[in-house]
């Protein structure tokens, strides 16, 4: 074997060796990971999902919760299809676990079958951003229906 011919063997391993490693062409480098979230147990689920988008960005896994697995060109040879998919699957499964062990015991029995980090992170989306936005049309309504009497006091005498 030519040095030519050995350089362009090390150049084509290393191409797929990168796209192998990275979760995207342009990935951003890697974070120091932030503190963990806590178990998520059916309550504020607003803030528990900007912290763990947060500690899912430090670990470069955050886009597995918006995208479908990536189209690979008909051109790519069959080595590096293979290559990018199971990269893919693997980081994905990554950020499906990750989100998966911040649920409390019976929350995660529930989401455990969810295939994908998308369908994951939708359903979790559907059900309670629902019964928030419902339980603060419930506050508002019983902050509008609260009336004054002349003879009570509003500040409470203990």
């Amino acid at each position: 074997m030519t040095n030519e011919s050995q350089m362009m063997d090390a150049t084509m391993s290393i191409g797929a060796n990168n796209i192998a490693t990275s979760s995207r062409t342009n990935s951003p480098p890697m974070m120091a990971p932030a503190e963990k979230p806590g178990k998520f147990s059916s309550i504020n689920f607003k803030q528990w999902q900007q912290k763990m988008f947060f500690y899912l960005t430090t670990l470069c896994l955050q886009w597995f919760t918006s995208e479908y697995a990536p189209e690979v060109p008909e051109e790519t040879s069959d080595k590096d299809r293979f290559i990018i998919i199971e990269a893919w699957k693997h980081s994905d499964f990554l950020c499906r676990n990750y989100i998966l062990s911040g649920f409390q015991d019976d929350l995660y029995n529930v989401y455990s079958g969810t295939k994908t980090s998308k369908k994951l992170w939708g359903a979790l989306e559907r059900k309670y951003k629902k019964e928030d936005a419902g339980i603060k049309k419930f506050l508002v309504a019983r902050f509008l229906d609260f009336k004054m009497i002349d003879s009570k006091s509003v500040v409470s005498q203990v």
